[in-house]
């Protein structure tokens, strides 16, 4: 629903991989990812995040890795797209 939602469950549950979209209400995906890791920070964890957008510009991909991403997905991606970053991050 929204990137401070993303966070609270984060918080509260395990995951084994997390997809956030970039454009979110409340709190965008940059910001959400980077509670996210000060989270991880202080309670010694780690969860592969994968950057999902539908507004795909040259570099994009890079500078979402930059900022702490460990993949991208640009929307709309398809069946062998995903099942491609599921068979890297799940095992």
């Amino acid at each position: 629903e929204n990137g401070q939602l993303a966070v609270e469950k984060y918080q509260n549950e395990e995951f084994d991989l997390i997809f956030l979209d970039i454009n979110m209400p409340i709190m965008d995906g940059l910001t959400a990812l980077k509670h996210i890791r000060e989270y991880e920070k202080e309670n010694q964890k780690y969860t592969p995040i994968i950057a999902l957008t539908a507004n795909t510009i040259n570099g994009d991909k890079e500078k979402y890795i930059d900022e702490g991403m460990d993949n991208y997905l640009s929307k709309p991606f398809d069946k062998n797209q995903l099942i491609s970053i599921l068979n890297l991050y799940i095992k």
